[in-house]
């Protein structure tokens, strides 16, 4: 009988455990820089430190929070071919073990050929309803800082699609666009960013 009540309860911790964990995947890393604006800025940098503004407000808010990466260095261990497949199949690894409610990939956009494009935009795994729901939470609050009415959008990549937990992709502006830059290289306007992703996500849990 006490057995039985031991599992239940372990059972019962493992599902609360899941229901308020997040998976926060700071995109690129290492070698990867991503996209660069005109003034210098770098993705892979703003990215990190988007996600550590994001961790601050889960964590305040009693999740659990758990990072693919940490640190300026990708996950794919030593340079070389193959490198980036090894860095995907590791963030993976990292999701998969943590069994998240959702999970946040962070990147920024660019297009060169139209520099006025502006604001954030949310992608989803087509096919997931869970992950089309989260996504269209989200992006109801970066157009509401943003002032732009961009629709998140069905993308084919591989860190909507490697797990079925509800994941996004969250674009979080333009490195193209001049404005879009300093407002991401700004720590201030990181905060108000990472707060609307926040409470999109909060949305969506509810």
């Amino acid at each position: 009988m006490l057995l039985s009540f031991l599992f239940s309860f372990a059972a019962a911790e493992r599902a609360s455990a899941a229901l308020f964990t997040v998976v926060l995947d700071a995109g690129h890393g290492g070698i990867d820089g991503g996209v660069t604006g005109g003034a210098g800025a770098k993705e892979s940098e703003i990215n990190l430190a988007l996600v550590y503004a994001l961790k601050e407000e889960f964590e305040g808010a009693g999740f659990r929070v758990v990072l693919t990466r940490t640190g300026e260095g990708g996950l794919y261990g030593l340079p070389g071919k193959g490198f980036k497949r090894r860095d995907m199949e590791k963030r993976r690894e990292i999701i998969r073990r943590a069994q998240p409610a959702a999970m946040l990939s962070v990147h920024q956009n660019s297009f060169p050929a139209d520099a006025s494009r502006r604001g954030g935009q949310v992608f989803y795994r087509p096919g997931s309803p869970s992950g089309e729901q989260l996504a269209r939470c989200i992006q109801k609050e970066l157009n509401g800082l943003s002032g732009r009415g961009h629709a998140p959008l069905a993308g084919d990549y591989y860190m909507l699609s490697c797990t079925n937990f509800p994941s996004v992709i969250v674009e979080c502006g333009f490195l193209s666009n001049a404005e879009d830059e300093k407002l991401l290289s700004d720590a201030s306007y990181r905060k108000k960013l990472s707060a609307a992703i926040f409470r999109g996500t909060l949305a969506f849990l509810s």
